[in-house]
């Protein structure tokens, strides 16, 4: 069964989500501030082409649009993830289907005759260009941060997605029409509330409505689609490296009415064998460290053991230190 929810106070577009142009001089403050402060920024004055995102785009709606037992059959003829309504192993559902995806190269040329018979490669090309220039700007901006930080060396952050072991991940999630959504007096839930468990994810969606961010006053708010734009998400891991500088934000899908929604992620992760913990820079002057050390693979180990909406950090906590975020 799919969750709804009742509609929530502020039906409105947020106005003030940081939104921030990567040739401004003052970028690299301008950054810190927005991760401390919200959690996620839109990234305007890129280099990824329109025509790129909405390639891809294509591509994936050509999969979503075949009947439901084409893509179950082609999921079971391929290492690819495809979802239908179900997030995760642990019970969470939602009004979405998915496409979780490897970000090698040579892998996604494996899969590509499943996910287009006609022309696979033009999604492996489609979806290697774009997964490519997505982990780019997503290193571009970690080293900006850095730079804000004013800490060394500049790709201390970025290094972690280079890394050839990198666990990053891409996902396509597709949020068709929901008829339910008129008739009821509630809003359907496309995909729940929850916080990314990576470093940082990267999103670009078409031009319909439907994400929300919550608040650090608990309220919910929509986030103003922007089909040429980036959106950045502070992950779990990423509130770690700094300490709790930085805020990873909680957020939410809503499914529409009447239009499609189609978004594309990419989750900026470590290699499974990365030690995750405080950087030492940031601890400078007596501050203690708020999390325990742990592997990208211990920690992600216990997230997907959990559902979408616990507070997978708590349990990282150092006694005692652990700010209490609810």
């Amino acid at each position: 069964m799919v969750a709804r929810s009742k509609p929530t106070d502020k039906s409105s577009f947020f106005s003030s989500i940081p939104s921030i142009g990567l040739s401004e001089p003052d970028s690299e403050s301008l950054l810190v501030k927005a991760c401390e402060e919200v959690g996620f920024f839109k990234v305007t004055n890129h280099a990824i082409p329109l025509e790129h995102m909405e390639r891809l785009e294509a591509e994936a709606e050509k999969f979503f649009s075949l009947t439901q037992l084409e893509k179950e059959n082609a999921a079971q003829a391929s290492p690819f993830v495809y979802r239908n309504k179900s997030i995760g192993p642990n019970g969470d559902v939602g009004w979405v289907e998915s496409l979780l995806l490897p970000i090698k190269a040579e892998s996604i040329s494996q899969i590509s005759f499943s996910i287009s018979k006609d022309n696979p490669d033009s999604f492996c090309s489609a979806a290697n260009h774009y997964i490519l220039s997505v982990k780019k700007l997503a290193c571009e901006v970690l080293e900006l941060l850095a730079e804000g930080l004013k800490i060394q060396p500049r790709n201390v952050f970025s290094k972690l997605l280079m890394d050839e072991e990198s666990d990053a991940v891409f996902r396509i999630n597709h949020y068709p029409p929901c008829p339910e959504h008129q008739a009821l007096d509630c809003n359907v839930i496309g995909f729940g509330e929850h916080t990314d468990p990576q470093i940082i994810s990267v999103l670009r969606s078409n031009n319909t409505t439907g994400l929300q961010i919550c608040l650090r006053d608990g309220s919910w708010v929509s986030v103003p689609p922007d089909k040429t734009s980036f959106y950045f998400i502070v992950g779990d891991v990423f509130q770690v490296l700094t300490n709790g500088r930085f805020s990873r934000v909680r957020h939410r899908v809503m499914a529409s009415s009447t239009k499609p929604r189609v978004s594309m992620i990419y989750f900026g992760a470590p290699a499974l064998r990365e030690r995750i913990a405080p950087l030492p820079m940031l601890l400078e002057g007596g501050e203690k460290s708020l999390y325990k050390e742990f592997t990208w693979y211990e920690y992600k180990n216990y997230a997907y053991r959990t559902i979408l909406a616990d507070d997978r950090l708590r349990q990282f906590g150092r006694e005692g230190e652990l700010i209490d975020e609810s």
